[in-house]
């Protein structure tokens, strides 16, 4: 229990520093590159509710931990938007969850701000995970890094993988490339 809290604060805390070393494909004309900080409210703190609780002595067959989890649960699933996101043309690094495929490749998936979100770890907050509609089939697998280029809409989806709180219908998804090393 005290590991699983521990890594879902520090992926919260560094998820969009994973995503900060890459070769960036020049944007398309009129869509401006955001970062996954710039989809989370100002004021929000997805800590708030659980600030003076004493984690550290919650084991995990203790009810208080499961309580503690399912609110917390709760909350990040009713997470605020950034409203000023709304109707944006964006462009936005990510990882790969993948929802719906056919011939042509991966017609629906989600875009999270980190490695492991929603299929190996329980799903980040709902204004961190975009629910994606490519224009055209793409080729990709679970967990792959991609940019994707789209207009954004503040909207709510429950995909079964987690809650997204934007969609985003896909003009381009282009692969990630890390910068080489020096």
């Amino acid at each position: 229990m005290k590991r699983f809290l521990l890594f879902l604060l520090l992926a919260l805390a560094g998820a969009t520093a994973a995503l900060a070393q890459a070769d960036k494909p020049p944007p398309r004309p009129g869509f401006a590159e955001i970062t996954w900080d710039d989809l989370v409210p100002a004021d929000w703190d997805p800590l708030k509710q659980f600030q003076g609780m004493n984690l550290g002595v919650l084991g995990d067959a203790d009810p208080r931990a499961q309580q503690m989890l399912k609110k917390m649960r709760e909350v990040w699933d009713n997470a605020p938007v950034n409203a000023k996101m709304d109707g944006r043309k964006v462009r936005l690094p990510g990882y790969v969850v993948p929802l719906e495929e056919n011939a042509a490749g991966l017609t629906e998936f989600l875009l999270v701000p980190y490695f492991g979100a929603c299929i190996h770890t329980p799903p980040p907050p709902a204004n961190q995970i975009v629910h994606v509609l490519p224009k055209a089939g793409a080729k990709l697998k679970s967990m792959d890094v991609v940019w994707v280029d789209g207009t954004l809409k503040a909207q709510r989806n429950d995909s079964g993988m987690g809650v997204s709180g934007y969609h985003l219908d896909a003009e381009a998804v282009i692969p990630y490339v890390e910068k080489p090393a020096r």
